[in-house]
């Protein structure tokens, strides 16, 4: 175990440390590269990215090829992530965005949502780590559901209808101050869109960050008792153990609660812009 346990919470850019000091210190060495002349790192975080989408493709590839045959489901395995998909669509996409428009934008939705889970779930692997805990993982995300929530409102409705939509229409007799009212009520819509996507990024981010953060205090007191009397050691290391389990069923809970809050924020704030006049 690491003096430091935060080193598996937070990124790594150098190197990927599993042990500092049993077995001699255990790492694996981060590759670099220098493109025009800038340092470009390989991350810890990068690499768990990479194995989310990669488990992504393993599991859900044969599923959709079975299902595109029009195979009835079979087996615990195939029943469980199609029902993932299936909440994903009748649940969050069509109450929040419509049923004449919903299924146009589920794979997007389901591809963030599964991400998300996965990337999650990643952090409760002894040795990984949840790249969701990087608010530049998360920032990423929420940059990629406002493109698509965006985008999408100017697909169906064209670029200058869609700006139209962001000035308000409001009676007012005084027509300077009527003027000035929907200015300023058109650039407060407009922070907003922008306010959106940094809750997104920031609540996934505070959430599993948090959650880790505690769990690492939690096996630090492990280390801290080291040099205490072995009564002592063993007690507060047995209380640490059972109450890193506790919050870890706990943390497993909301790996799955913080992907599904972040899919139906963006399908209801997709769903808010292709039907402004609701």
């Amino acid at each position: 175990m690491a003096h430091n346990p935060f080193e598996h919470v937070m990124d790594q850019d150098d190197r990927w440390e599993f042990f500092e000091t049993l077995f001699g210190g255990v790492h694996i060495p981060l590759p670099s590269f220098v493109i025009f002349g800038h340092t470009f790192r390989i991350t810890k975080f990068m690499l768990l990215e990479l194995l989310a989408a990669v488990l992504l493709l393993v599991i859900f590839v044969p599923i959709g090829r079975r299902a595109g045959r029009g195979d009835v489901p079979r087996g615990a395995w195939w029943n469980a992530f199609e029902s993932l998909l299936t909440f994903v669509r009748d649940d969050v996409a069509r109450p929040s965005i419509g049923e004449h428009d919903a299924d146009r934008y589920l794979p997007f939705l389901w591809t963030i949502f599964l991400f998300i889970l996965f990337c999650n779930l990643l952090g409760m692997v002894p040795f990984l780590g949840s790249p969701t805990a990087s608010i530049y993982v998360t920032g990423a995300l929420a940059v990629c559901s406002f493109v698509a929530i965006h985008a999408a409102a100017v697909a169906k409705m064209g670029f200058l209808p869609y700006l139209k939509s962001l000035w308000p229409h409001l009676d007012i007799p005084i027509p300077v101050m009527g003027f000035f009212i929907k200015l300023l009520i058109c650039v407060i819509e407009v922070i907003g869109r922008f306010i959106k996507s940094v809750v997104l990024a920031v609540r996934l981010f505070a959430n599993m960050f948090a959650g880790h953060t505690v769990l690492a205090m939690i096996l630090s007191f492990v280390v801290l008792a080291a040099g205490n009397t072995l009564a002592l050691w063993g007690t507060i290391t047995a209380a640490s153990i059972l109450g890193v389990v506790a919050l870890s069923l706990l943390e497993l809970f909301v790996a799955f609660l913080q992907a599904y809050i972040f899919v139906f924020l963006t399908a209801l704030f997709m769903g808010m812009e292709l039907h402004p006049q609701h």
